[in-house]
């Protein structure tokens, strides 16, 4: 299933959510500029499990190793973020982001604390995002292409079941990749895992009160 929108329109522009898409799709333009020095680039700045550092925990979030990556993170962030930055607001957004990736990164560690290989991208934020958006709005639907024999239809499907799938495949393909020395496709599944758990749970903390009228 492949998101298109959704049905919830955001009340105020969503900048800081603008600000990341530019910043992540702006630092991957300058990863392409490197030619053959961008694989030592993504060695240096993406986050090694085996030498975890908050520098790297940080630099990991806005790095992606091709085209499909990034643009793909890109759109759940722009579905996703703006309606959970409206019901946040500006700077809570942003350090509920970089906590989610952080929670993510440190779940991924965990389950593969040797490992050598670097991790990189923003989806263990992004799936932060989409644990808080799961809370905050229900009842929203997700305007999906949804592949059907040879066949692609435009269905809008609830966001709870949406997301809820997306999160158990990551769960069922995270446990499948216990174990292994590294992960499976070079998808980090437990960054998804441990992302989407913190936004669950920071998102309700990280929440505006509502003003009550009358």
């Amino acid at each position: 299933m492949i998101p298109l929108r959704d049905t919830i329109p955001s009340r105020r522009a969503p900048i800081v959510n603008h600000l990341l898409i530019a910043a992540n799709i702006g630092v991957f333009l300058y990863e392409m500029s490197l030619g053959s020095r961008m694989e030592r680039f993504l060695f240096t700045h993406g986050l090694v499990p085996r030498a975890i550092s908050p520098r790297t925990v940080l630099t990991s979030m806005f790095l992606h190793g091709s085209w499909f990556h990034v643009l793909a993170n890109m759109l759940y962030l722009w579905i996703f973020g703006d309606n959970v930055e409206d019901r946040l607001g500006h700077l809570r957004y942003t350090l509920f982001y970089l906590l989610c990736g952080t929670a993510a990164a440190i779940a991924q560690t965990l389950t593969n604390p040797y490992s050598t290989v670097p991790m990189v991208g923003a989806s263990g934020a992004i799936a932060g995002v989409t644990g808080a958006y799961l809370l905050f709005f229900p009842r929203a639907r997700i305007v999906t292409l949804v592949p059907v024999l040879f066949f692609v239809q435009v269905v809008e499907v609830p966001a709870v079941f949406f997301l809820l799938f997306w999160f158990a495949m990551q769960l069922a393909a995270g446990l499948e990749a216990l174990g292994v020395r590294e992960s499976l496709g070079g998808v980090a599944f437990w960054a998804h895992v441990g992302g989407f758990v913190a936004g669950v749970v920071l998102g309700p903390l990280f929440a505006r009160r509502r003003r009550l009228v009358g």
